[in-house]
């Protein structure tokens, strides 16, 4: 796979992101993850177990477990990410260090969660590994919520290549594991006031 060399250096350059930079000012800083929020609780309820891939520091996993969530994992390819979460979220939720790509789950969860990772898989192998890696932890009947760069989108995002998709391209890119529930668009507004276009959709494990 383009992997292997290319993925070391992926962890690094995202450690020094989270190392160099403020949480804040990261162009996919939000204050509040409202869509994802909203599509996460459209399928899911505090009951359930959810993992958010490439969560970075961000604070959906702290809005779940404010509203009683209580089995919410986050995984990212950053020791540096992940270390703002436990000081934040200490014994209240699992973690992963690891790369998306190499992680072999060892159980089943009810809603796969995913902001801005799947766009910065370029190349056709690593778009199916990261479906075989979702079939493989999400459960029959349980959901991905995925949010993208949409066509219109940006084509380079933290000096990174980025892919792009519409709500047929993802429901493509899923097909058989999964299947197209829900889409819609988002135009988020980066700290530095630059609009990025997002395409977001509710995919069900078939």
């Amino acid at each position: 796979m383009q992997g292997d060399a290319e993925r070391v250096g992926t962890r690094t350059h995202w450690d020094e992101v989270y190392r160099s930079k403020p949480v804040d000012s990261v162009s996919w800083y939000q204050d509040k993850p409202a869509v994802s929020l909203r599509l996460v609780t459209s399928v899911g309820a505090a009951a359930c177990a959810l993992v958010d891939v490439g969560a970075g520091a961000a604070t959906l996993a702290d809005e779940l477990v404010a509203a009683g969530w209580t089995d919410v994992t986050v995984l990212d390819v950053s020791a540096e990410a992940v270390a703002l979460v436990r000081e934040r979220l200490d014994g209240e939720v699992q973690v992963v260090v690891t790369d998306l790509l190499e992680w072999r789950p060892e159980r089943k969860y009810d809603v796969w969660h995913d902001r801005a990772v799947l766009h910065f898989l370029v190349d056709a192998e690593s778009q199916s590994r990261y479906v075989e890696v979702a079939a493989t932890a999400v459960r029959r009947g349980g959901a991905l919520v995925i949010g993208v760069f949409a066509l219109d989108g940006p084509e380079q995002c933290s000096g990174l290549p980025t892919s792009r998709y519409d709500a047929e391209g993802l429901q493509r890119l899923f097909a058989p594991s999964f299947a197209l529930d829900h889409s819609e668009s988002e135009v988020h507004t980066t700290p530095a006031g630059v609009a990025q276009s997002f395409t977001w959709a509710v995919l069900r494990r078939l």
